[in-house]
């Protein structure tokens, strides 16, 4: 059975890693696709790929740090399907191989963090509420991080901005429960993908990562997949403001 079988989703960072995976995985479930990414020509080859299986999906490049091109992405997938059901913010950067404390962390590099992975969630959001509200409601997953519940060393800005992610999703929850719109976050632990592959690379960083998570392993784009498309199913009708971690049990220790 195709779980989100004709529901209208935007994937927001999908032309590579998680979201690459999430549009993989919501194609298989039956979705309609929206997808976004700066990448143009990776969002072009997904589309393509995916509509060679016969899905209806349409790529439109959108900076997730600029407001309007997050209206107009959303804008976009109501014109071309009549509504919108689901919706996964899932573009963010990383602050690239371990920076300087915080004390002599550029700012420019914060600006363009929590423009984009904090700002981002929040255009994104303000756009895919008006949307779902007119359909009689819908179901959000937000990419946080495990960095969003916790303080790591050397990377203020990724930090900060994932806690902003949780305290959105956590307040979205609250703020539109009532009118069937759920909104929660995945947390994903070290995760092999391309965001991470600089860092991912120095052998020390992998070892610790691997050493650090219970279940011995960094994990997969497709497992963080998994989990959103979930969320966004009518399975988890009763989960909502949740921060879903996906992080091989690196939080439980």
């Amino acid at each position: 059975m195709q779980e989100l079988q004709n529901k209208v989703a935007i994937i927001t960072g999908a032309a590579s890693g998680i979201g690459r995976a999430a549009a993989m995985r919501f194609a298989e479930e039956g979705a309609k696709l929206a997808l976004a990414d700066l990448d143009a020509a990776a969002g072009a080859a997904l589309v393509a790929e995916l509509r060679s299986c016969g899905n209806d999906v349409f790529f439109q490049r959108t900076d997730v740090a600029d407001a309007a091109q997050c209206q107009a992405l959303v804008d976009a997938a109501v014109t071309h399907y009549g509504r919108l059901d689901c919706a996964f913010n899932n573009a963010g950067i990383s602050d690239g191989p371990i920076p300087p404390g915080t004390i002599d962390y550029p700012l420019a590099l914060w600006d363009r963090m929590i423009a984009v992975n904090l700002s981002g969630v929040f255009y994104g959001l303000r756009a895919q509420i008006r949307a779902m509200l007119a359909n009689g409601g819908g179901a959000i997953v937000n990419t946080a991080s495990i960095a969003g519940q916790i303080g790591l060393a050397g990377i203020p800005g990724y930090v900060a901005g994932k806690h902003g992610v949780v305290g959105l999703t956590k307040t979205i929850a609250v703020e539109y429960g009532a009118q069937n719109i759920r909104c929660n976050a995945v947390a994903p632990g070290f995760i092999e993908t391309p965001m991470i592959e600089q860092v991912m690379a120095v052998p020390a960083f992998r070892d610790m990562a691997a050493s650090t998570v219970p279940a011995g392993r960094v994990g997969s784009a497709e497992e963080i997949a998994n989990v959103v498309v979930w969320a966004c199913s009518d399975r988890a009708s009763y989960v909502n403001g949740a921060v879903l971690a996906a992080d091989g049990g690196f939080l439980a220790r």
